[in-house]
């Protein structure tokens, strides 16, 4: 815990949200005419929707299209509502689309959707687990594409660069007209909305995945043929995927962007105050440097514009590579591979020194390029690319990962290939597993690792072999190949210190495990419900912060992670949301009653007067808690105390602040209003141990 004297040190003093740059900014005039026009549209593009949901309910098959049509009725109905259109061309943009959505949905109801089949540039949606949004994605689809065929396609997720005016509007309109920078010949280009302007992270993260599997739906994709690429701020979203989930693609082509928050921020220079302790070890979330290692597991192909000063992005990963081969300085021509963007070949080798004997790691740099993708160097990418889509694709669909290497810092991110770190002895330290497939088991080497899955194709096993797991020298008994099928699984725990095969559940009764490990920002990646207090505070100071931060959190959910949160009273809540959904409870034990009932089983204690937390007690007319648990009555979600995204306004400005700015709790001084970065006054904050248990004074 940090004193209150440090607390108040570290506290930025920053300006109120009313005073930063509103993100979207605010939209221009729209003439009586054309909003009474639009209005209309609207309403009666809505009509239909509720029409075609009644309509449909015998035609799962066709009410599986209609967010193909509610994409539109939103995007138009959010600008009319939210003074989101930005310059003339958005009123003409809205016209169009709502006579599309109306088209699609006159199709819809005649069981005939025509874009179902389309070839080119092809607008969807789906609907959202998170909050039941709708969202849209953009396809560009080979011409030579059928319905029918059977050979799975290629898939290149293409991340686009910073806009705060493209709002859903904005996107579906740019997405219906432009092909984008690479359109490979015979791949599927999908261009994920990555939930407005936050590069691709938290619920933009989970937005990707979850356009991946509606387009699953309607398209054969080939799994081991998938590569994430983008540039500016989808340059940095290409690293993100790219470090975090590097067993998922065949190549990952980031261009530009940034790769961490500290040294592009330079947050930490002189003059500045630094961030509290638990920012910093947060950052460990989102710097792709920290997992710049899991890079082995694929092809890299970066591209920078060498006058860009976004090349910072490429120049720290090679920099961080460098640190992971333990070697300083290698000879440039050792496995770092740069080539010159101007049709040459590697003349450029001098500029850039090698990077980690297993990365395979290419940098394309545009001469004397600004902040751009030099023309010249799109064939030189592309080569690169493809060279690379052609050699992992072969190799993968002949066998499994021979060798897998995952580093992490959560249980966010916890698989690669074949294996799952399920336990970590502590989270937020580095985490290392090194795994190998041969002929007579698997050898494993871990690091800050305590509880791991295994899972095989059992036909890639010889038969007859009696199959063994080497984990950190301790070799397990053999495992029984006989009478599995297809898939074999194996789960290894420590106990005592030692690796064991298939152990007794540990007998603590939380644990941090994957999907359970916090921070705040964490329980609002999947479904999350608010739940709104009914009754009479404790304090009136408290009541009316909570009621404040409670409408705030609802207005920048809209703002910036475009969809509208699900609220309930505590009053009505029902066993079904307790099962489906994290709970955000907001308000005290008194105004709460879903909060007055788990407050038993919390690690706090709250009452009019004292509020009690690790070890520490606080004044409870002045104070409040913030932070996330896993729920007492459905361990496998979380509930959240008085909180939404823990970044704010002043995040918005630079995407590289985007991350999270509270741990797993923190203690809130009520007496300092809320501003455009905290809550109120952040007296201390800080994490749980692994049991989910509190630090004491």
């Amino acid at each position: 815990m940090f004193p209150r004297l440090l607390a108040l040190i570290l506290l930025a003093v920053t300006a109120t949200a009313a005073d930063v740059k509103p993100i979207p900014p605010p939209g221009i005039p729209v003439p009586d005419a054309d909003r009474a026009a639009l209005t209309a549209s609207v309403a009666a593009l809505g009509k239909e929707i509720d029409s075609l949901k009644i309509a449909l309910k015998a035609k799962p098959e066709m009410l599986a299209l209609l967010p193909d049509v509610m994409i539109f009725h939103k995007a138009a109905d959010w600008a009319l509502r939210y003074d989101e259109f930005f310059n003339p061309k958005h009123i003409d943009a809205a016209k169009a689309q709502l006579e599309l959505g109306m088209q699609r949905a006159r199709e819809l109801r005649d069981g005939k959707p025509s874009w179902n089949s389309a070839t080119g540039l092809v607008v969807r949606g789906y609907i959202s687990k998170i909050d039941g949004s709708v969202q849209p994605y953009g396809l560009v689809i080979p011409d030579d594409w059928k319905p029918d065929e059977k050979t799975p396609r290629r898939l290149d997720f293409w991340f686009r660069g910073r806009s705060e005016q493209s709002t859903e509007l904005a996107f579906i309109a740019d997405r219906m007209k432009n092909k984008g920078e690479f359109t490979p010949p015979g791949a599927i280009v999908l261009h994920p909305f990555g939930r407005y302007c936050c590069a691709n992270k938290f619920a933009g993260e989970t937005d990707l995945f979850e356009a991946l599997e509606n387009a699953k739906l309607h398209y054969k994709i080939a799994d081991n043929r998938m590569s994430v690429r983008g540039f500016s701020m989808g340059g940095a979203s290409a690293w993100q995927f790219g470090t975090h989930f590097a067993g998922l693609w065949i190549v990952v082509a980031p261009g530009a962007g940034f790769g961490e928050t500290a040294e592009f921020c330079r947050v930490l220079g002189p003059g500045k105050t630094p961030p509290p302790p638990w920012e910093q070890t947060l950052w460990r979330w989102y710097d792709s440097t920290d997992y710049v290692s899991n890079l082995a597991n694929t092809t890299t192909v970066a591209y920078s514009g060498e006058i860009d000063g976004q090349k910072q992005a490429a120049d720290i990963m090679i920099r961080y590579a460098r640190k992971e081969a333990g070697n300083a300085n290698p000879p440039a021509s050792e496995l770092n591979k740069v080539a010159a963007g101007d049709g040459s070949p590697s003349a450029a080798d001098a500029r850039v020194t090698g990077t980690a004997p297993d990365l395979e790691f290419y940098h394309v740099i545009g001469p004397q390029t600004p902040h751009k993708i030099k023309a010249e160097a799109k064939p030189e990418i592309d080569q690169l690319v493809d060279a690379a889509v052609w050699k992992n694709a072969k190799r993968r669909r002949e066998e499994e990962p021979r060798k897998i290497h995952l580093t992490t810092y959560t249980l966010i991110y916890n698989k690669m290939g074949w294996a799952e770190i399920l336990k970590m002895e502590k989270q937020w330290e580095r985490a290392d597993l090194d795994g190998e497939l041969t002929t007579n088991g698997i050898i494993l080497k871990t690091k800050n690792v305590s509880a791991l899955w295994l899972q095989f194709i059992t036909m890639k096993i010889p038969p007859d072999v009696p199959w063994r797991v080497t984990i950190d020298g301790t070799t397990l008994p053999p495992l029984n190949t006989k009478g599995v099928d297809d898939v074999l699984a194996v789960y290894a725990a420590k106990r005592g210190g030692k690796w064991i095969l298939n152990p007794e559940p540990s007998s603590s009764r939380f644990s941090k495990i994957a999907n359970i490990c916090g921070p705040i920002d964490h329980a609002f990646m999947s479904s999350f419900l608010f739940v709104r207090p009914t009754g009479k505070p404790l304090n009136d100071k408290v009541g009316a912060w909570t009621k404040a931060e409670m409408e705030h959190a609802i207005g920048f959910w809209r703002k910036v992670f475009r969809g509208d949160v699900r609220v309930k009273d505590d009053t009505a809540l029902t066993a079904e949301d307790v099962a489906a959904s994290n709970l955000i409870l907001w308000g005290d034990p008194s105004s709460n009653t879903v909060l007055a009932k788990l407050l038993a089983r919390l690690p706090l204690q709250w009452t009019r007067d004292k509020l009690t937390f690790a070890g520490q007690t606080y004044d409870a007319k002045e104070h409040a808690p913030v932070l996330i648990y896993p729920n007492p009555a459905n361990p496998s979600r979380y509930i959240v105390l008085n909180s939404g995204p823990t970044f704010r306004e002043e995040a918005l400005l630079n995407n590289a602040q985007q991350v999270a700015k509270l741990p797993d709790w923190a203690i809130i001084n009520l007496n300092t209003p809320p501003d455009a970065r905290n809550p109120g006054e952040v007296v201390t904050a800080g994490f749980f141990d692994e049991q989910w248990k509190a630090p004491q004074k």
